[in-house]
């Protein structure tokens, strides 16, 4: 979809995409390569009124921000645990019961099935007909315990906390003359994807990694977005709800130690 030099999407452009060739429409709701949370509830209507229904991909967004799907009115809205501080193998599909009604299952298995004889068989009643088999049992009581975790400390609490983590970083990286940051929209998460001239961002990892500094570096399988900045691949830097200033003090003490080994 297209967007601007700061990493957010063109309504007007988005809008025209849209045709009468258009059946469905999946959306992420932030950004894993920019931080950029997208205008969700604007972008559903819009679909909405050509009806087309909508899926949102909110694996970046819902350890980080309040979601109301109900608010939201998506059709379908999925995430998965591991970003959710959950074991990995997990993961959670909501959607309008009439659009799950009329969705086939995908597997088969025990439970899934009502009725089975020669002639036919009638699959189980929502949610079942989709839990083909033994599910991931440990992986469910760990998403579960993730979940109240992140109710008991609060989902605007860890909001706050983490934007005011990004705005610092900025801030910080403002001192840092050859460093870039990829992605600058004015509603994102607290992701600060950024470049540094003459250094390739598989380095930067590399070398972060040799100095305790977790960062990923990639295209973060966004590759027409890197296209779109002009550059190969940014080191991003994710801010959790257990990181604190000092450790954005220690991130750009590694950029500097960094840009000095590399002359």
């Amino acid at each position: 979809a297209p967007i601007n030099d700061k990493g957010e999407l063109i309504l007007e452009k988005f809008e025209a995409l849209i045709s009468k060739k258009t059946k469905f429409a999946a959306i992420s709701h932030m950004s894993n390569a920019l931080g950029t949370i997208n205008p969700i509830k604007q972008l559903i209507d819009l679909l909405h009124q050509h009806d087309v229904p909508v899926l949102i991909d909110g694996a970046q967004a819902i350890p980080h921000i309040s979601v109301d799907v109900q608010a939201l009115d998506c059709e379908f809205y999925v995430f998965s645990g591991h970003k959710l501080y959950a074991p990995t193998g997990i993961g959670a599909l909501y959607g309008k019961m009439e659009q799950l009604e009329q969705l086939s299952p995908y597997q088969g298995g025990g439970d899934m099935i009502s009725i089975v004889t020669f002639d036919k068989t009638v699959y189980n009643k929502v949610p079942y007909k989709f839990e083909a088999g033994t599910p991931n049992i440990v992986g469910t009581i760990g998403l579960g315990a993730a979940i109240d975790y992140i109710n008991t400390v609060g989902i605007d609490a860890i909001a706050a906390h983490e934007n005011s983590l990004l705005e610092y970083a900025v801030e910080q990286s403002k001192n840092i003359d050859k460093l870039r940051i990829i992605g600058t929209a004015d509603n994102k998460g607290a992701i600060m994807s950024f470049v540094l001239d003459g250094i390739h961002p598989h380095d930067i990892g590399t070398m972060m990694d040799h100095q305790g500094i977790a960062v990923r570096a990639g295209h973060h399988c966004a590759m027409p977005v890197m296209d779109f900045f002009g550059v190969p691949a940014t080191a991003r830097a994710s801010f959790g709800m257990y990181n604190t200033h000092q450790e954005v003090d220690a991130l750009m003490a590694g950029i500097e130690n960094l840009i000095e080994m590399f002359g």
